[in-house]
């Protein structure tokens, strides 16, 4: 396993307390991390996972992981997550190039706090510096909010995967928007591609990230926001 990854995840399990239910994110950070866990959990750790996608729910279930669901009161003692862009200072974040960006929200909602996990290069002075944000759409709208995100300037390309378009585990479409450094306008750009009828979700995650952990060079960064 990649150093920064092995001590990202290695940072990440002092977070989890025996005995509870933790947020299984996605992406390579999230995968070094749910390795370690399962590990830990061969010693003895107990803990019960909910996955972000189905692909994480796989990976879970072959290391011999116990999932759970959203459908008990109790919430979820954090859920350890990574991020395409993470914006220092305010450590908000751009999410969902793998295209779970959707669930990814339902479930950090779900838990006390956040924990992102990245290397350096997804660290941003202004969140969209890396040029694309994702949004999810249902199908049946796709042409109609591709025009709107056309109309903002967004410049928006419906994500495809061998030759059609890529479907989320929620049945729908990622357009993928070109954007520039956004800063203080984030907010405003969310909320108008939310109002736009047909539009599930954006990959703008403001403001609920509690810790992110920077890996590099098998050392462990800690940013917490303000």
């Amino acid at each position: 396993m990649d150093p920064a990854l092995a001590a990202l995840a290695a940072k990440a399990l002092d977070l989890v307390p025996d005995g509870t239910r933790v947020g299984l994110g996605s992406g390579h950070a999230a995968e070094a991390f749910i390795r370690a866990l399962a590990e830990k959990v061969r010693q003895g750790f107990r803990v019960r996972g909910v996955p972000t996608s189905e692909e994480t729910s796989r990976l879970a279930r072959s290391l011999g992981l116990v999932l759970d669901t959203l459908d008990a009161d109790e919430p979820l003692a954090v859920t350890i997550d990574g991020a395409d862009e993470v914006e220092r200072g305010t450590l908000n974040l751009i999410k969902g190039r793998g295209g779970a960006l959707a669930r990814e929200r339902i479930v950090a909602a779900a838990a006390r706090q956040q924990v992102i996990l990245v290397t350096p290069e997804k660290l941003v002075d202004r969140l969209g510096e890396h040029g694309v944000l994702p949004v999810e759409v249902l199908p049946f709208a796709e042409p109609f909010c591709r025009r709107r995100l056309a109309a903002m300037g967004l410049r928006p390309v419906l994500r495809c995967h061998e030759g059609a378009p890529f479907v989320t585990d929620n049945g729908n479409w990622i357009i993928d928007c070109g954007v520039g450094p956004l800063g203080i306008l984030a907010a405003k750009l969310e909320s108008e591609v939310l109002a736009i009828p047909g539009v599930v979700d954006t990959g703008l995650f403001l403001g609920t990230a509690s810790l992110v952990l920077v890996g590099q060079n098998g050392d462990v960064e800690e940013m917490k926001s303000g």
